[in-house]
């Protein structure tokens, strides 16, 4: 799930003409940070996902499948 979520991440961050260093200045994270969350390489808490979320301003569905299916 998290390779699949940074790799949504990073499609999304793109699309919205975001650079990981704007997203991470957005969100308060480290560049690093979204390097990793992108790569599937960290955990992350709900409350950066919920910013990462607002930020990027995708719906849960293009993000994170899993979380944003409200039909199970």
């Amino acid at each position: 799930m998290l390779a699949r979520f940074g790799a949504n991440l990073a499609r999304e961050r793109k699309a919205r003409g975001f650079t990981q260093e704007k997203l991470a200045e957005v969100v308060d994270l480290h560049p690093r940070v979204i390097q990793k969350i992108e790569a599937g390489e960290t955990n992350l808490k709900a409350t950066t996902l919920f910013r990462i979320q607002a930020a990027v301003g995708s719906p849960w569905e293009r993000l994170a499948p899993e979380i944003g299916d409200t039909k199970t």
